[in-house]
């Protein structure tokens, strides 16, 4: 036999056991880990961190200093109306209403941001309880009316707090000139009636109040 092919076949075989004793040897250490700590023998996917004492690494509420427990708040109470001077207005409300609710949304935001730019002081700014208007409408032959149309109009209040009257004119002019269409823009002064009008009103609760009372006496 030829000298060169018999020295190539001893190589190929020295190269295949080779391979063979490094993939025994991965095999082998892949089967079991050795625990860093411990140096027992443990499954591949066991995850060890939850047993070190560094489990607790990442968490920071503890370090905060504890809160004092929350008061239960108290029920909402009508504030001071602000008397008029000679220089400044008392309270107003600016009442926007409408009935598309996006555009007097953001009408409302407008003017509130406009009296932050002007310096005006807003003392709050809420909603009303939306007004639902059916509309009518008699049948050409019969005297049977139906509902043609469900009309909803929202409204939004906007309360400010001394006014200057030297800047009132300005604010009346630019809120004015930037009124959408379809919407209605009202300017008076809060009354506590206005601060009522704020909550929706129950009926039937009211009614068996009355009978509650009734029955005390």
């Amino acid at each position: 036999m030829n000298p060169v092919i018999r020295k190539l076949q001893v190589s190929l075989a020295q190269h295949s056991l080779l391979l063979t004793q490094t993939s025994a040897f991965l095999n082998r250490a892949s089967a079991s880990i050795q625990h860093p700590l411990c140096g027992g023998v443990a499954p591949g996917n066991e995850r060890h961190y939850r047993s070190m004492p560094t489990h607790g690494i990442g968490r920071w509420r503890h370090l905060l200093p504890k809160e004092a427990p929350k008061k239960k708040k108290d029920k909402h109470q009508m504030k001071q109306i602000a008397a008029a001077t000679n220089t400044e207005y008392g309270t107003l409300n600016v009442k926007v209403s409408g009935y598309d609710m996006t555009v007097v949304e953001h009408y409302s935001q407008y003017i509130h941001n406009l009296c932050n730019r002007l310096g005006i002081k807003v003392a709050e700014s809420y909603a009303l309880p939306t007004k639902t208007t059916e509309v009518m409408l008699m049948q050409e032959q019969g005297t049977k009316m139906y509902v043609d149309a469900v009309l909803k109009t929202h409204e939004r209040i906007v309360q400010l707090s001394h006014l200057n009257a030297a800047l009132c004119p300005t604010f009346m002019d630019v809120i004015l000139k930037n009124q959408p269409e379809g919407i209605e823009l009202c300017i008076k002064e809060h009354t506590a009636a206005d601060y009522q009008v704020r909550f929706k009103a129950r009926p039937e609760l009211e009614g068996l109040i009355a009978q509650m009372g009734q029955k005390d006496h």
